[in-house]
């Protein structure tokens, strides 16, 4: 599902979906969430103003709210037709669309049963309905993994895993290994740490779930601060994808749920998958 706000991601976010409903060879809807953002004001004016008066502004201010709701949903299905057209000559057969009323993430927590992958810019429209602001809600909240993708739209052709050793970026190598969504790519596995002797037992079984799967893998293990290292090598090895368990339980979880993370979406040109 890739999750479209009209904002100057959405496209990115559409190209992406596009991308990696091509690879895994499964549907793709593209989803608008409308959330509730109410005009009306719950406080008790009957001190400054007549009850007739205030029951008339209250009917008033229910109408305009009511108007602003259609207008809201009629722009977020134009939208989603708009995307859908774009995307109809790519061959990608019959591209779902769908709207939602209500708070984003718990809309998306809704859908994951019917879910694979999430696709969702990793800023928005603006500050009320900002997808941004959602990141580390949605990271923390959904289970299925959830492609955060820049601006711009740029085919994947290699893909670099933060690898710690922990169970979750364990299992997301895994996943990645096994998966048809990397199917081709070359894969860099990097450790952030000390060259220790567990250090590259552990890199040695990451690179050989990769290569059992038929993947061209290498790997590394560089000592400094987890940003600045994932940062440089990816931009080094002009790396177009970047892979994290969402949950870990060192130095790189404790990146993820910093305040360095919202730094390095901003900055980075490639899109990050978070997996759990």
């Amino acid at each position: 599902m890739a999750c479209l706000d009209g904002s100057e991601h959405s496209q990115a976010v559409c190209q992406y979906g596009s991308w990696a409903t091509g690879q895994l060879q499964a549907p793709l809807t593209l989803l608008h969430v409308l959330e509730h953002h109410h005009g009306l004001h719950g406080g008790d004016f009957s001190g400054a103003i007549g009850l007739g008066a205030q029951e008339a502004l209250i009917e008033e201010m229910a109408r305009l709210d009511e108007a602003r709701s259609k207008l809201a949903m009629e722009q977020g299905r134009q939208m989603l037709e708009g995307a859908k057209a774009s995307l109809a000559g790519v061959g990608l057969g019959d591209i779902q669309v769908r709207q939602r009323h209500g708070e984003l993430v718990a809309s998306l927590k809704e859908l994951e049963d019917q879910t694979r992958l999430w696709v969702m810019g990793r800023s928005g429209a603006g500050a009320q309905g900002d997808l941004g602001l959602h990141v580390e809600r949605a990271a923390r909240g959904l289970s299925k993994p959830l492609l955060l993708v820049p601006g711009a739209f740029k085919t994947p052709q290699s893909v670099l895993i933060a690898f710690d050793g922990s169970p979750t970026t364990r299992k997301a190598l895994e996943l990645v290994a096994k998966s048809p969504l990397f199917k081709g790519l070359p894969c860099h596995v990097v450790m952030v740490g000390d060259n220790s002797e567990d250090q590259q037992v552990q890199l040695k079984w990451a690179l050989s779930q990769l290569n059992l799967e038929g993947h061209q893998a290498q790997g590394t293990i560089i000592a400094g601060e987890v940003e600045k290292v994932l940062t440089q090598y990816q931009q080094q090895q002009e790396i177009d994808l970047m892979v994290m368990g969402a949950y870990g339980h060192s130095r790189i979880r404790q990146w993820l749920l910093g305040s360095t993370t919202n730094a390095m979406l901003r900055a980075s040109n490639v899109p990050i998958l978070l997996m759990r």
